[in-house]
Order: structure tokens, then C-alpha cells, then sequence
């Protein structure tokens, strides 16, 4: 069960890397939920994929970079870094931390929290 749980997470993130968000969609139960750390609450998934769809269209490339991760037998928590290759040419990374909740091997629940990393100090 456990590998097959990272086997759907990262479906899930290759679907997001090659914004396929309909198949992203149908790896999520009817009433999955998407909670980030921005202030707005909860979200259904289908109105979070929409607001990812939207932030997409101005990266040329995305890949996500898992640093860490945890499971149990409905749950996975990970680390990752997200990194961008804009549209205009700039490169950036989103550092994260992802939980997913499973019920009948569909994604639930996901909660997102984005921070940022500190800028090195030039010497």
C-alpha cells in the first residue's frame, strides 16, 4: 500500500509538471480538499487546480524536486522544492512542505505550506 500511495503522489506531481489537470483530477476522490498557507482556507481541488492552471501559464517548465518523504498507510507528508523556468527567462524555486490524505487510494485532502528560503549573503 505505502509504495503504491508514493506511486499516486507522484502521478499527481507529474500530472501537475506536464499540466494535465484533468488527470491530476481523477487521481483526487469528489470531494477532495486543497489548504494552502495563504490566508484563503480550504478549497475544493477542482478550483485549486483552476488558480494552478492559471499560475502555469506564465512558466515555460516546472519540476518538482522531492527532498524528503514520509507515509502511512493513508497518508504522505514531503518535502520538495518546486522549480520554474518562467516564461520571460528567470528561474525560481518554491520550497514546500506537502501533506496528502488518501481514502480508496484517491487523494482526499492535500495541505500545502510554501516558505521561503533566506538569500545567501554575498561574501
Amino acid at each position: 500500500m505505502r509504495q503504491d500511495l508514493n506511486a499516486k503522489v507522484n502521478l499527481f506531481l507529474q500530472c501537475l509538471e506536464t499540466c494535465d489537470f484533468s488527470r491530476a483530477r481523477a487521481l483526487c476522490t469528489d470531494r477532495a480538499t486543497v489548504w494552502q498557507n495563504d490566508g484563503n482556507g480550504a478549497q475544493g481541488i477542482g478550483e485549486s487546480l483552476e488558480q494552478f492552471k492559471v499560475f502555469a501559464a506564465d512558466v515555460k517548465s516546472l519540476r518538482y524536486d522531492v527532498i524528503r518523504r514520509f507515509h502511512s498507510s493513508n497518508e504522505v507528508f514531503q518535502q520538495h522544492v518546486l522549480h520554474l523556468n518562467m516564461v520571460g527567462g528567470s528561474f525560481e524555486e518554491v520550497h514546500a512542505v506537502v501533506y496528502f490524505r488518501f481514502e480508496d487510494d484517491l487523494i482526499e485532502r492535500i495541505e500545502e505550506c510554501i516558505y521561503t528560503m533566506p538569500k545567501a549573503k554575498a561574501p
